[in-house]
């Protein structure tokens, strides 16, 4: 099997805005990469927090939830109370959780992330945006780049704590 390029070596993609090519080229890397990491991975050691670093769960859930809070404020929308249920729920131990349901939600908000990204009109990148209750500053393309960027930050994270947990 041959190994294709990363994926902002792979060219635009169709059906996204010239200007936000990089955030979606870095969030599908990581969707991609996270995919690969977490093939097999057993559901017992997501809650496991070696040298006392947040667990594989918490990455998992964590960049699923900014994905949804970046776009939230990016519509200039203030967050629900399921968002800031969810947000504290982020890392709270639930032996429920599998693995291949963590990965399906992370899933599920990367496709809405990427739908939100499509529809959006480029003119709006400059626009401001508060963030949370103390509406610090940001705009449309701050939040979507953020997003992408915390994105890649913590797949980082959660590789060293798979790679650790695995050996």
């Amino acid at each position: 099997m041959t190994q294709k390029p990363e994926v902002w070596l792979r060219g635009p993609i169709d059906g996204y805005p010239l200007l936000l090519q990089p955030v979606v080229h870095a969030v599908l890397q990581a969707q991609e990469e996270i995919h690969g990491l977490m093939k097999d991975f057993p559901s017992d050691l997501l809650w496991e927090r070696p040298a006392g670093m947040a667990s594989a769960a918490f990455h998992l859930q964590h960049l699923t939830g900014v994905l949804d809070r970046m776009v939230t404020y990016a519509k200039a929308e203030s967050l629900s109370k399921i968002q800031f249920d969810n947000l504290k729920k982020e890392g709270e131990l639930d032996h429920n959780l599998t693995t291949e349901e963590l990965l399906s939600h992370l899933d599920l908000q990367i496709l809405a992330f990427l739908e939100f990204i499509a529809r959006i009109n480029a003119d709006t990148l400059t626009e401001f945006r508060g963030v949370g209750r103390a509406k610090l500053p940001s705009t449309v393309g701050g939040l979507l780049f953020h997003a992408a960027e915390h994105t890649q930050r913590h797949f980082g994270q959660l590789l060293v704590t798979v790679r650790i947990l695995q050996n």
